[in-house]
This record gives C-alpha cells, sequence and structure tokens, in this order.
C-alpha cells in the first residue's frame, strides 16, 4: 500500500483549503500552520491539593469485547453504497495505489512525525498506551503505533505506509480538551479506518482536496469525474467510523460529546457542555436544511456536519443492528487489557 493519510473527526475541509506539509484532515477548522505557543499534554480532571496536582487515572468497568467483529459488522450504509459505486469504475483501484507511491514521500511523512511527536508505550504515556490497546483489542485489530504532537488545533489522524506499521497521531489541544473515555473514542475512529480499509479512496479524496484537480489530465479527470462520488463517500465513511467509536465506548453520549466539544468546547466551559441539548439542535437543523441551500452546504464538506454526525450515532445506538453486535460481544477479562 501506498502511503496514505486516513481521515479523522474533521468536519468542514472544503476545496481550495490549506494544509501542514502532510497530507492530513483537521478535527476543526482546517489551517497550514503548526506555530503554536507551547502547550503541555494534559490528563483531566487535575485538581490542586495543598500545594500539588492530582492527576486522574484512566478506569472504566470492563468493556465488552467483539472477538469475531468484521468491518461489514459496523459499515454505514452509505459507505457500503458509495464503495460499490467507486470499486466499480475500472481501473480506478489500481490507480489509487500507485498515485502516492513514491518512497521519498513515505519517509518524509514518517521522519517528520517520529522527530516532532512523542511516541506512547507503556512506559511513554502509559495511560495512552492502554487506552488504545484496549480499544483494539475490543474492535478485534491489531494496535497501531501512537504518537502525541503539540499543536493547538484539536485533531487526531491516522497514517498507513508501504512496508510499515501505521499509526495514529493526537494533538496535546485535544488531550486538554476530551475526557479519558472521549479521548478513546477518538482513538476507535481512527482505528476505525483501519478497520475498514478506508485507504485507496481517501488517497482521492486527499489528492483532491489539496488541489489535484488543478494538475492537467488527471487532475480535470479526477475533479470533473470522481469529486463529487469522492466527497460522498469520504462523508459516508467517517460515519462509519463513528459507528467504531461508540463500539468502543458503549455510550452514545460519549460519542456525541467529542463531536460537541469539536464543534464548539473548551477545557475551561467543558462541564456546561449539554448532550441533550445538542442532539435537539440537530433535530433544529434538520429542519432548516431541509432546503436546496442545505443541500448545498453539505455537498462540497469532505466531513458530514458535527450535529448530523450526533443524530446518526444516537439513532444507531438504539438500532436492533448495534443491539445484535452487543449481545454477540463478551466481556473483555483484565488479561485481555493488559
Amino acid at each position: 500500500m501506498a502511503s496514505l493519510v486516513l481521515s479523522s473527526l474533521c468536519f468542514t475541509s472544503q476545496k481550495p483549503c490549506s494544509f501542514t506539509s502532510s497530507l492530513r484532515f483537521s478535527l476543526g477548522a482546517l489551517t497550514g500552520s503548526r506555530s503554536a505557543a507551547p502547550l503541555t499534554v494534559g490528563f483531566r480532571p487535575v485538581k490542586r491539593r495543598n500545594g500539588r496536582i492530582r492527576v486522574s487515572v484512566y478506569s472504566r468497568a470492563s468493556p465488552l469485547l467483539f472477538r469475531d467483529l468484521d468491518a461489514d459488522d459496523f459499515r454505514h450504509p452509505l459507505d457500503k453504497q458509495n464503495t460499490l459505486i467507486l470499486k466499480a469504475i475500472p481501473g480506478l483501484t489500481e490507480l489509487g495505489r500507485a498515485l502516492l507511491a513514491g518512497t521519498v514521500t513515505e519517509q518524509i511523512m514518517l521522519l517528520e512525525n517520529i522527530g516532532t511527536s512523542v511516541l506512547v508505550s507503556k512506559d511513554q504515556l502509559p495511560e495512552l498506551h492502554k487506552m488504545m490497546i484496549e480499544a483494539a483489542g475490543i474492535l478485534n485489530i491489531e494496535s497501531p503505533d501512537l504518537y502525541v504532537r503539540q499543536s493547538p488545533v484539536p485533531n487526531a489522524y491516522t497514517l498507513a505506509i508501504s512496508g510499515k506499521k501505521p499509526f495514529v497521531v493526537i494533538h496535546t489541544s485535544l488531550v486538554e480538551l476530551l475526557t479519558r473515555n472521549e479521548l478513546q473514542a477518538v482513538l476507535a475512529h481512527e482505528l476505525g479506518h483501519l478497520k475498514c480499509d478506508h485507504g485507496v479512496w481517501l488517497t482521492f479524496a486527499n489528492l483532491l482536496t489539496l488541489g489535484a484537480y488543478t494538475v492537467p489530465g488527471l487532475g480535470a479527470f479526477l475533479a470533473q469525474t470522481l469529486e463529487e462520488q469522492l466527497f460522498r463517500w469520504l462523508r459516508a465513511a467517517e460515519l462509519t467510523c463513528d459507528r467504531a467509536a461508540l463500539l468502543v465506548a458503549q455510550d452514545p453520549k460519549v460519542v456525541i460529546s467529542v463531536l460537541m466539544k469539536l464543534a464548539g468546547g473548551c477545557p475551561s466551559m467543558a462541564d456546561q457542555l449539554n448532550v441533550d441539548a445538542f442532539l435537539e439542535q440537530a433535530r433544529s437543523y434538520d429542519k432548516a436544511s431541509s432546503s436546496p441551500v442545505g443541500n448545498a452546504q453539505t455537498r462540497q464538506l469532505s466531513h458530514p456536519l458535527p450535529v448530523l454526525r450526533a443524530r446518526e450515532i444516537d439513532e444507531w445506538s438504539r438500532s436492533n443492528e448495534y443491539r445484535s453486535l452487543l449481545k454477540r460481544a463478551t466481556q473483555m477479562n483484565v488479561v485481555e487489557k493488559v
């Protein structure tokens, strides 16, 4: 497989837009700048007592484990439908695998990440390491490497590089913004891209968003023939990965809270945010957007709007499909969680 940057939880990237040197989608507004005031990796909630800072330790009740989970067990119907449409285009899969096959690109992306981030392990940020191992175990997938990068933009993304172990990157500002369970839901979302093998089509989406449509020949073909279909698929793929997040969190309010905080949250006001009010906001958006203007608003977005994602995950959490998956699951024991 070629160098791929798998999309994360970002909301509203449109073309043309600005990116950092690696092909990536942002969780929030897209930006090409990585300059920022220093941040620290936080572990909330943090309390100060008698001059000492007390840091909470990640813990949760033993979650359910999906031993025989297949990607199609939770893949969103729109993801399935649009993937079949893309696969039906002759030669498109092979072209996607060849587009980013350059070893120079691979090395730049890999070295940049290793040189500017902290690799998580059982000896380095062990709490985050435990979250990733547990999430991968629940989804029945091999755990990728996990890095933490200094950035003021809340973001997480996954990279799969030819011949190398894939890895997930999370930004320090995201760690500060979310609770431990919410952060694990983000990791699960990223694992969803790997579980569902979203790489080939995300290659196309990344190239289009970066402006490949301006390249003579191939660019015109991509822009005129595939662009709308690829963005439609990409939005559907994000809904699939939100489902992966729910399978790990096993509480829809955790996933919806992530989307709400990324839409308009900050650490200082996090305890005042209300998931139920955000879902009501989603219902009001449905009523207001049932017009040509509403449809046009989402057509060129790489990710569904956060309120729509919240509504989707709320509905799926109450579906027979989700309940059936829970019935198939088994309790994860202490040995499996290590």
